[in-house]
């Protein structure tokens, strides 16, 4: 039998089982659709004359009504939060983030269980020898030859970025190759609180749900759908301050909004409209004023001109890898926003996880890839001295038949053979400046079950009735609002009517052995635990 070869990194999956792709989410899943496939220029903001690199500050009187306007600098005060919508299918349970069974990541499967998820029996992970397959440099237990890993230490280099981050594991079931998942979290995490400084929620797809999977119907608010973001042109053309700052220099035209906005308000006094009309009016030239003075210099949002994502030494990505990869740049963008406040939450899909093409390589490739964008959000926000929770899930996963690719590429592992959705599973990762996630438990043991949250049986299939998300993705997402929420002190809030009040994650005691961490944070970034 003549053994397959593993496909370049962005050739579309074409030799199948399913038929034609017939939509966009199939599309999506094959690799058919990915982001921007060509270098980016500037935006609009090239078109201003002659911007000043210095920034002209807002008059004192006007800066103290900005959070009265609602104007979010840096964002909301939530903890930034991104997640990567891996379609198709991805192996995350075993290859990747180990998932073990009832005592946590460590309580080991079977040898056979390890063989369905894709390790051959001299790379299982245990005890003794098997103790060379655990990583635990993020915290979170990978095994050393994951994909994802291999990935993420190729980008998050930073010695503080790895000890400052820790993670969790959901095993969960999903369907496979259906758009009916509900596995997108970011209008819950908008009615948690999160929000930014231009726009509230973003997405690399024009989806209501700004990703691949769809997002829960009870949560979706289409007052907040997610704005589309997936090069760094998206980025630069956010921002249109006019042709003001192009007829005047910047600090003119900070002045003349800055006296429109005076002139309004005292006119606004003298007559009777109404509280609405009399915001809308002296919040709308304030907020001008304000634009024009942070962003009137267009590198304010340049991602290529971030030294810290691009350059040729020192930054995350080189410009050859920058320039050389449409996914990069996409993760790059995305990160850019969420991680400095513009955009209160992000979602980043990547296609071609379907990757049960009857060898192993081209889904390590694609998991590598998906790695390197992963550590590049925690690295850039380790860079930034912000915090940032990553979470990652795919619409079903896959199994290997036993059979081992000893290829370059398929690295003496089992080949990927078939959809499976009893064997998937999601997780997030948590990165704090300073001080790394703890979590709850008194002892080791039970901490071991907060890092893991439900658990799989010894054949490496979900069990289902370990936690209320095991077999329901509605309620995945519900505990990683949970989860979100308790990271800022505000578990007892989840149920508020303002919150998630028809939830379905049981009482207070079933809602503490959803929940990883201790918290960092009392209610906002500005007040650590």
């Amino acid at each position: 039998m003549k053994r397959k070869v593993a496909l370049p990194v962005n050739a579309p999956l074409l030799d199948l089982d399913h038929g034609k792709p017939m939509t966009r989410r199939e599309f999506v899943a094959r690799g058919m659709m990915r982001g921007a496939g060509v270098v980016s220029s500037l935006g609009v903001l090239s078109l201003f004359a002659n911007p000043r690199s210095a920034y002209a500050a807002l008059s004192s009187d006007l800066d103290s009504l900005k959070a009265g306007c609602g104007i979010n600098v840096s964002g909301a005060g939530k903890i930034p939060f991104i997640c990567f919508d891996l379609a198709g299918g991805a192996n995350i349970a075993g290859s990747n983030v180990l998932v073990g069974q009832q005592g946590g990541q460590e309580d080991f499967l079977s040898t056979a269980g390890y063989s369905k998820l894709g390790l051959p029996g001299n790379m299982v992970p245990g005890t003794g020898a098997g103790a060379a397959f655990i990583d635990r440099q993020f915290g979170l237990a990978f095994h050393t030859d994951s994909g994802f890993l291999r990935g993420m230490l190729t980008t998050a280099t930073s010695a503080t970025t790895k000890s400052f981050t820790n993670g969790f594991v959901i095993p969960a079931r999903s369907e496979n190759d259906t758009g009916n998942n509900p596995h997108n979290p970011l209008y819950g995490i908008f009615r948690a609180g999160a929000d930014g400084e231009l726009l509230t929620l973003i997405g690399s797809q024009t989806s209501v749900s700004g990703g691949n999977s769809m997002a829960p119907a009870m949560l979706i608010d289409p007052s907040k759908r997610p704005t589309k973001v997936d090069r760094p042109s998206d980025v630069n053309g956010l921002v249109n301050t006019g042709k003001l700052v192009g007829l005047l220099d910047e600090s003119d035209a900070v002045a003349v909004m800055e006296s429109i906005a005076r002139i309004s308000q005292k006119k606004l006094t003298a007559i009777t409209a109404s509280d609405v009309v009399k915001d809308l009016l002296e919040c709308g030239y304030i907020e001008a004023a304000d634009i024009a003075e942070r962003y009137a210099d267009p590198s304010a949002l340049s991602v290529e001109d971030d030294t810290d994502i691009v350059a040729a030494n020192g930054a995350i990505f080189t410009p050859d890898q920058f320039n050389g990869d449409s996914e990069l740049r996409k993760a790059a963008s995305v990160m850019k926003l969420v991680v400095n406040g513009y955009a209160g939450a992000g979602c980043i899909t990547m296609g071609g996880f379907d990757y049960h093409t009857g060898e192993r390589g081209t889904g390590e490739r694609r998991d590598f890839r998906a790695g390197q964008c992963i550590g590049a959000c925690l690295e850039y926000a380790q860079r930034k001295g912000k915090p940032l929770m990553i979470y990652v899930y795919s619409d079903g996963s896959l199994s290997s038949n036993g059979r081992i690719d000893n290829s370059a590429d398929g690295r003496g592992k089992g080949e990927w053979t078939g959809d499976n959705s009893s064997t998937a599973a999601s997780f997030a990762l948590v990165y704090n400046p300073g001080k790394q996630p703890v979590l709850l438990g008194g002892t080791p043991e039970q901490q071991a079950q907060h890092q893991q949250i439900g658990w799989m049986r010894s054949e490496a299939t979900v069990e289902t009735a370990g936690t209320p998300a095991a077999n329901n993705v509605n309620l995945l997402v519900e505990s990683v609002l949970l989860n979100y929420m308790s990271l800022h002190s505000q578990q007892g809030q989840f149920a508020d009517a303002n919150f998630f009040p028809n939830h379905s994650l049981g009482n207070a005691t079933s809602m503490n052995r959803l929940t990883a961490f201790e918290p960092l944070y009392n209610g906002t970034v500005n007040f650590p635990v």
